[in-house]
């Protein structure tokens, strides 16, 4: 890791999951000093409910970075402490909205970066979305914070292109890179002073990125086979579409994770499961979706040759 070279800037870092890990190294590889990292407190996970800690505490621990982790970024204590800190810029990748006494703090402002092309896709689940809706690109962008949630002005942007196969993880692994990238830049120009403010455009027609729930991520085979295969993929591999696998008198729900369209005429009704020697297919209006990746109720994922060795499905067996 080089030496610091960027002295005028003193940084607080702000974030929790993976993508944000991205950022925080490349802003300790670009050298820029990052004074305390701002994180969620550690939680219970997992069948033994131990204490996990983010991705971000960890790499930040391993860098030997201070951490924060408060439960309310309003308590004294903890403004007191982040003011102590004496950071001039705050960056905040995928954490939580912020109270505007933390956001006004620090001399430069408070920036963001968001993974979509704002103003679209604003929200907290802008690459789900993006494949949800099949666009065919999207990108990142970095904006100084305001009191609304992905509204202020537009820093840097840059865009990526999302293949037809692209699943929400591939794109996320792509834009966690591009978006590290334009952290580093969008630092760059604060110290030089070189920033070029651009207000968002809200006079096109906005779509929104809000929060995936249970009952967003449930598969509506009535849908068109496109409208089908991109809401699959949006959702992979995390959190999962899902749908129920009715067979055998029993309704039990299944998480399919990756398909494959086939288009041809049939007479079979919508959800209807045709098994092959080593296909399971599902009848849609315009042919079929080949399911390639799935996970049975209790079992982990599996490719489809697999559940087939032992699932009995039975004539009727269908989803819905």
């Amino acid at each position: 890791m080089s030496t610091s070279k960027h002295n005028s800037l003193r940084i607080v870092f702000m974030g929790t999951p993976d993508f944000a890990v991205g950022s925080l190294k490349q802003l300790l590889e670009a050298g820029f000093k990052v004074v305390g990292v701002i994180t969620a407190p550690d939680r219970p996970a997992g069948r033994g409910r131990k204490l996990q800690e983010s991705a971000v505490k960890q790499f930040a621990v391993k860098h030997q970075l201070k951490v924060l982790q408060p439960t309310n970024l309003k308590d004294e204590a903890f403004l007191e402490d982040l003011k102590s800190l004496d950071a001039n810029l705050q960056v905040v990748v995928a954490f939580r909205m912020l109270p505007k006494v933390v956001w006004q703090m620090p001399e430069y402002g408070t920036f963001n970066l968001h993974a979509s092309l704002l103003p679209q896709y604003r929200g907290a689940a802008p690459i789900n979305w993006a494949i949800i809706n099949g666009e065919t690109e999207t990108g990142v962008t970095t904006f100084f914070i305001d009191e609304k949630i992905d509204t202020g002005n537009i820093i840097l942007q840059k865009g990526a292109n999302i293949r037809p196969e692209d699943n929400a993880g591939d794109l996320h692994d792509r834009l966690m890179e591009l978006g590290a990238h334009l952290v580093v830049d969008t630092c760059k120009q604060i110290e030089a002073g070189t920033v070029s403010l651009q207000k968002q455009d809200e006079s096109m027609e906005l779509k929104p990125a809000p929060k995936i729930h249970k009952d967003t991520c449930r598969i509506d085979w009535n849908s068109s086979m496109m409208d089908i295969y991109n809401h699959i993929r949006g959702l992979s591999p995390y959190p999962g579409a899902w749908t129920e696998l009715v067979n055998d008198g029993k309704a039990e729900p299944m998480k399919i994770f990756r398909t494959e369209m086939e288009t041809s005429e049939h007479d079979y009704i919508v959800g209807k499961l045709v098994v092959g020697k080593k296909s399971l297919k599902v009848a849609v209006k315009e042919g079929y979706l080949n399911l390639l990746e799935l996970q049975l109720p209790g079992k982990r994922r599996m490719q489809v040759n697999e559940v087939l060795n032992g699932l009995n499905l039975e004539k009727e067996a269908h989803l819905r």
